[in-house]
């Protein structure tokens, strides 16, 4: 991979990080509990339940992107960067771009990682 191909990569990385936290922040205050005595009426309570679950898995896999996202950032200049750790093989920049935080190439990948 070449220098121009690295930098738009980092940018990519930079901008996803920033929205990924942005994204952290607004599902944050969504995740709270559901106080009983809130009469809200039993199906819309239940509504209201699913809906924190469901944020609350959305959360976790923004925060688990993120932290993956910022191992990208940090492996960049290294020598491995942009190989697929199972077959070895370069991953094609435009996977990176589209899906930064990906460690295998697109045929490692359809085989489950």
């Amino acid at each position: 991979m070449d220098a121009d191909q690295l930098a738009r990569i980092k940018t990519v990385v930079t901008a996803k990080i920033g929205e990924t936290r942005q994204a952290i922040a607004a599902h944050e205050g969504d995740s709270g509990g559901i106080a009983p005595d809130n009469a809200i009426g039993r199906i819309s309570r239940m509504g209201a339940m699913y809906d924190r679950e469901v944020n609350k898995a959305t959360l976790e896999r923004a925060r688990e992107r993120l932290a993956k996202l910022e191992v990208v950032l940090h492996q960049i200049d290294t020598p491995g960067f942009g190989h697929c750790e199972f077959c070895g093989d370069p991953i094609q920049p435009a996977r990176i771009m589209a899906m930064p935080e990906s460690s295998t190439c697109i045929r490692c990948a359809a085989f489950g990682d």
